[in-house]
């Protein structure tokens, strides 16, 4: 088994976001791989054809997001010395991103919380499981318990 080069920790900011970047970073020393950071804003919708206008159209609430993204990324880096040059926002699907980032940058792992989803969260799928299906790397799961 070659080891690993590139880790890709995939950061929700959730509230055990730091246990999964901990994780990521663990794998990254000991591999003595590169360790990058990737968070995805999700598109929102700002219409729905049943609703009407849900956010009106002047509110730049993307922008807003990828700031504050971009903030929460670099002390996500600052913690864990991954350079400015691998800290990435992206817009979009999440399950989607990932996978993109990953394949464009040569990631060879990827790192992503998965929480015990039950109910809706099951039927839709999970970032972390469609990453795990979708990823031409290794993907970790790394299990968050929702106390």
């Amino acid at each position: 088994m070659q080891a690993y080069r590139h880790v890709l920790l995939a950061a929700d900011f959730s509230e055990h976001g730091e246990e999964v970047a901990e994780r990521a970073k663990d794998l990254a020393d000991r591999y003595e791989a590169k360790l990058s950071v990737l968070h995805v804003v999700d598109n929102l919708p700002i219409t729905d054809s049943i609703y009407g206008p849900i956010i009106p159209f002047d509110v730049d609430i993307t922008e807003q997001l990828i700031n504050a993204s971009q903030e929460k990324l670099a002390q996500i880096g600052q913690k864990n010395n991954i350079p400015e040059d691998r800290r990435w926002v992206e817009v979009g699907n999440p399950k989607a991103e990932i996978v993109r980032v990953a394949a464009e940058e040569k990631v060879d792992l990827i790192v992503v919380g998965s929480h015990s989803r039950t109910g809706l969260g099951i039927l839709l799928g999970s970032t972390a499981a469609n990453v795990i299906r979708h990823a031409n790397c290794d993907v970790m799961a790394v299990r968050l318990i929702e106390e």
